[in-house]
C-alpha cells in the first residue's frame, strides 16, 4: 500500500526521475519557462523552489549543494547571479504553473511552468497596448490620401485640357 507517500513517481525509476527533474530544472533556469505535462510541472516546482531558495545566500556550500542537484555549471551560475538577485525580496512561490489544455496525441494535460519574475510575455502585452493608443494607422492613411490624390487629379485635369486643346487645334487646321 502507498499510504502517506506524497512523492509522485511519474511512472519512472528513482534514477530516471531524478535525472529528468534535473534536466527540466536546468531548462527552466536557462529559458525561464518550460512547457510540459501538468504532473511533471508540479513535480518540477517542488524540485526547483528549494534550489532557488538556497541561491539567495551565495556561499560555497550552497553552490555545491545546488550543483549536486543540477550538474550544470552554467545553470548554477545563472541561478546565483541573475535569478537570486531578482527574487531576493520574494519569500517563496518563485514559479507559476499555467494550464494549456490537452495534448493532441494522448490527451495529457499540458502546462507552462515559468519563473514568476520573468514573465515577459504578460508584461510585454501591456506595454504594446499603451504604445498603440498614441497613434493609429487610420489617421495616417486619411491624412496621406487627400494629399496624394489632389496632385493626381490636377495632373489628370491638365492632361485632359491639353488633349482638348490639341483636338481643337486639329479641328481649326
Amino acid at each position: 500500500m502507498r499510504h502517506g507517500k506524497r512523492v509522485n513517481h511519474l511512472g519512472r525509476t528513482s534514477s530516471h526521475r531524478k535525472a529528468m527533474l534535473s534536466n527540466m530544472a536546468v531548462s527552466l533556469i536557462k529559458n525561464k519557462k518550460l512547457v510540459t505535462t501538468l504532473a511533471k510541472a508540479k513535480a518540477l516546482r517542488s524540485f526547483v523552489e528549494p534550489l532557488i531558495n538556497r541561491s539567495k545566500e551565495d556561499t560555497t556550500h550552497n553552490r555545491r549543494t545546488v550543483f549536486a542537484y543540477l550538474q550544470d555549471k552554467y545553470a548554477v551560475t545563472e541561478l546565483f547571479r541573475e535569478i537570486s538577485t531578482k527574487v531576493a525580496e520574494r519569500p517563496g512561490g518563485y514559479t507559476r504553473i499555467l494550464k494549456l489544455g490537452f495534448r493532441k496525441g494522448d490527451g495529457a494535460e499540458l502546462a507552462l511552468i515559468e519563473l514568476v519574475d520573468y514573465n515577459t510575455f504578460l508584461v510585454g502585452t501591456k506595454e504594446k497596448k499603451q504604445e498603440k493608443t498614441g497613434r493609429t494607422r487610420r489617421s495616417k492613411r486619411k491624412a496621406s490620401e487627400p494629399k496624394a490624390e489632389a496632385p493626381a487629379k490636377a495632373s489628370v485635369a491638365e492632361t485632359t485640357e491639353e488633349a482638348g486643346n490639341n483636338q481643337t487645334e486639329e479641328k481649326a487646321e
